[in-house]
């Protein structure tokens, strides 16, 4: 149940927060947080991580879908039993779902951190848990993956 919830509140604070920067951020463009560091920016991403693929809405949609399909497989079958990799799963799931709202309804994905201090790609909520739960998932496969777990028992 926990998951579900978790899961609802990825895909939820990350349509709301979109939501905003369409409503505020589109008009304006950008607002500074700090300037020259941060700024909440809006743009419109047609492309996958760092525009890739840009215009390829197509395949942009189904290779997402089929990754949620899968992810949802291994949260189904709890063939992921370690917390760790069972959040990295619904991170995932969350901002994957999240990122493909946006490409079904509107053709693009809605952008708005713009990390200007390193010239940074813009990002949204649902990019920042992929990441984390991208990073849970390497975690859990080198550390606690049942793999791992019988390297240790050699």
């Amino acid at each position: 149940m926990a998951s579900v919830l978790v899961f609802l509140a990825i895909v939820l604070l990350d349509q709301v927060v979109k939501y905003w920067a369409v409503e505020v951020l589109q008009p304006i463009h950008s607002i500074p947080v700090i300037d020259g560091v941060l700024h909440w920016t809006y743009a419109e991403n047609t492309g996958a991580a760092f525009s890739m693929l840009s215009g390829q809405r197509f395949f942009l949609i189904l290779i997402p879908l089929l990754v949620c399909a899968v992810l949802l497989c291994l949260l189904l079958s709890k063939r992921v039993s370690h917390p760790l990799g069972h959040w990295a799963l619904v991170f995932l799931l969350g901002g994957a779902v999240g990122n493909l709202i946006d490409r079904v309804f509107h053709g693009f994905v809605v952008d708005f951190v713009d990390v200007r201090l390193i010239n940074f790609a813009i990002f949204n909520v649902a990019d920042i848990f992929v990441t984390v739960g991208a990073g849970m998932l390497i975690l859990y496969l080198l550390c606690f993956s049942e793999k791992a777990e019988k390297k240790h028992d050699d």
